[in-house]
């Protein structure tokens, strides 16, 4: 392999899954790399290193989110809307809006959902136990953090499919089956948008105990969010909030139907289940990469990154890193300890990593219980993503429940 040979913008090259031996090969020989974009782009430097992606994510004041979080940029107004979406904040506005946002997400809180997000799943498990076969995604992997979600939100029944719709259109862009058209994922914006401004004026004239009526009757010293801030939220939590845990759990299972003798040591001692959980999250690491725009120049590993340049970190790299995890390429489910980052590091960490875990451990308890010989019956469909590691379809088999 040859450094010109790398590239990590092609996501053809992630159809079967993230391309691990460009990554590695990055690690051992530019883990600071200038990467080239195709057409007009203007390049970014690729950090494959775990100890680069935790000091650039702890330093907000040197590496900024504020132009984007993509490879891919955007300008305009465009950049005016991202720009107002949590994710793409800097400090302090993002420790403000975070604060809010988080009280929905308090520990106290994620753990009395304990019992109820259990009887969900079981129904989940319920509805495919007898049958025998199923898509996994679909049927499975999609539906709890689905209606999980949907009830935070405090969302209809019937309208939680079309968080899934809109979930697939808005991650998918590179996916010619979700968008065949660069204006597809504007426009399911656009449907989010206006749902959400719908829900908000329901919610204004009904309070519930939600997290849509608590963002609504919060305030940011002083102010109340506005209908751009609530919009934009909603659409955030809407899509990462069962994006992420689908594709985890979707491949957390492949992962244990790959490595037989894994989930048999499992089945064995389910009290690995909370660091099979986490190498799961390791091995897996659904959200493949984040930017970072620099705000000064500065040097790294030698490189001078100048500023405005844009810094690309590659998690599914960091949580392969030699350095850090012995033997990377090992899938452990014993293995402590596991810093891994699938959930980031610093400023934007995942504020539902404690609901994600709940939602992954229950499921897993379900599954490996009632299930035990799931097996694949048919090819795997991945998402055709560089930025999220999706799974679209995965079609099982197992011993049917009596």
């Amino acid at each position: 392999m040859k450094l010109e040979d790398i590239d990590l913008c092609d996501a053809g090259r992630f159809v079967n899954g993230v391309p691990h031996e460009e990554l590695t090969y990055l690690r051992q020989h530019a883990p600071v790399f200038w990467h080239k974009e195709p057409k007009d782009g203007r390049g970014f430097w690729a950090i494959t290193k775990y100890t680069d992606v935790v000091s650039i994510s702890r330093d907000p004041a040197t590496f900024s989110s504020a132009t984007g979080t993509n490879i891919f940029e955007v300008h305009g107004e465009e950049l005016a809307t991202i720009q107002s979406m949590l994710i793409n904040m800097d400090p302090p506005g993002h420790g403000k809006y975070r604060r809010l946002v988080n009280r929905g997400f308090t520990p106290r809180m994620v753990a009395a959902l304990e019992p109820h997000i259990r009887d969900l799943t079981r129904t989940i498990v319920d509805n495919v136990a007898r049958k025998g076969t199923c898509d996994f995604v679909a049927e499975v992997a999609a539906e709890l953090p689905l209606l999980v979600i949907a009830e935070f939100l405090g969302l209809p029944e019937e309208d939680r499919r079309k968080v899934y719709d809109w979930s697939n259109r808005l991650i998918g862009f590179d996916d010619p089956e979700f968008q065949t058209d660069f204006n597809d994922g504007k426009l399911a914006a656009m449907e989010v948008w206006a749902y959400a401004s719908e829900l908000a004026e329901r919610r204004r004239r009904a309070p519930g105990d939600d997290l849509v009526s608590q963002l609504l009757q919060g305030d940011i010293d002083g102010e109340r969010l506005s209908e751009k801030d609530f919009t934009n939220f909603f659409l955030l939590l809407a899509v990462a909030g069962n994006e992420t845990t689908r594709n985890l759990v979707a491949a957390g299972m492949l992962a244990l139907i790959q490595h037989p003798e894994e989930r048999a040591r499992l089945l064995a001692d389910m009290s690995l289940l909370p660091s099979a959980v986490e190498e799961m999250l390791r091995w897996v690491t659904p959200v493949i990469h984040f930017r970072r725009t620099a705000q000064r120049d500065v040097e790294l590993r030698g490189q001078k990154i100048a500023k405005g340049d844009k810094v690309v970190m590659f998690y599914p790299s960091a949580n392969r890193d030699e350095d850090v995890f012995p033997h990377p390429f090992k899938f452990d489910v014993g293995r402590t300890p596991n810093d891994h980052l699938a959930f980031g590091i610093g400023e934007h960490f995942c504020m539902g990593a404690n609901l994600a875990r709940l939602e992954i451990r229950l499921m897993f308890e379900e599954l490996l219980t009632r299930l035990p010989d799931m097996e694949l019956a048919g090819p795997v469909e991945r998402l055709r993503s560089n930025f999220i590691g999706g799974v679209k379809r995965m079609p099982v088999r197992f011993t049917p429940e009596k």
